[in-house]
């Protein structure tokens, strides 16, 4: 589903070089490293956001780099999901108003269990300025799922959230693909939210280097 072939990238210093893996249905990989790795960057890559200096990203068998800008942008709207550290929910909208237009655009209905798991089914009514960094969190990772995305990137998704909260996340994302036969890419620096996903790479040294 995910294939990364040889990526580089530098901003005013080299971050990566030739970053090579792939990744099926149903797996989930963690990416790992100190802050100002590139992490981030190398998930903005691999999520259509930003173009590599060298190499080349496969979605669906495809180089996401040479598609027309229609293409890209059916592709984005239609296949992936982006939990960001920032949130970027609609400010002036309630939280069930930011899941209705995810469901609008993708043609999904809003799942009400997964708002009950996820702790935020009292809160649809409340506008998102209104809500803890927490409470935001959580209607961003419900938005995303709310789209039904083949291919999920996380940055952090649960650095925001308490610890029972962010293993409960990780539990839905890792259902979340195996039922949907989706895959997960997911930046953190907490090890042990690493450790519950199939493969886990060490960001280092401007190398990317397996580590389980």
């Amino acid at each position: 589903m995910l294939k990364a072939l040889n990526l580089s990238h530098t901003f005013d210093y080299p971050l990566y070089h030739n970053v090579s893996f792939s990744l099926e249905a149903k797996e989930s990989m963690a990416i790992v490293g100190v802050s100002g790795s590139g992490k981030s960057t190398l998930m903005h890559v691999l999520s259509t956001l930003l173009t590599p200096l060298e190499g080349s990203v496969e979605i669906f068998g495809e180089d996401i780099y040479t598609l027309s800008q229609k293409k890209l942008l059916k592709l984005r709207r239609e296949s992936i999901g982006v939990i960001f550290q920032q949130h970027y929910l609609f400010r002036g909208f309630s939280a069930k108003e930011n899941l209705e237009v995810a469901a609008l655009l993708s043609d999904t209905e809003i799942d009400e269990e997964l708002l009950s798991r996820l702790g935020i089914a009292d809160l649809m009514d409340k506008r998102v300025t209104d809500l803890s960094g927490g409470q935001q969190q959580r209607v961003s990772i419900a938005r995303v799922l709310t789209k039904k995305p083949k291919l999920i990137f996380a940055d952090e998704p649960t650095g925001n959230l308490d610890e029972e909260t962010a293993f409960e996340v990780m539990d839905i994302l890792q259902e979340y693909i195996k039922t949907n036969d989706a895959c997960l890419v997911m930046v953190t620096h907490d090890k042990r939210l690493a450790n519950r996903c199939k493969k886990q790479y060490l960001l280092t040294d401007q190398n990317l280097s397996l580590i389980s």
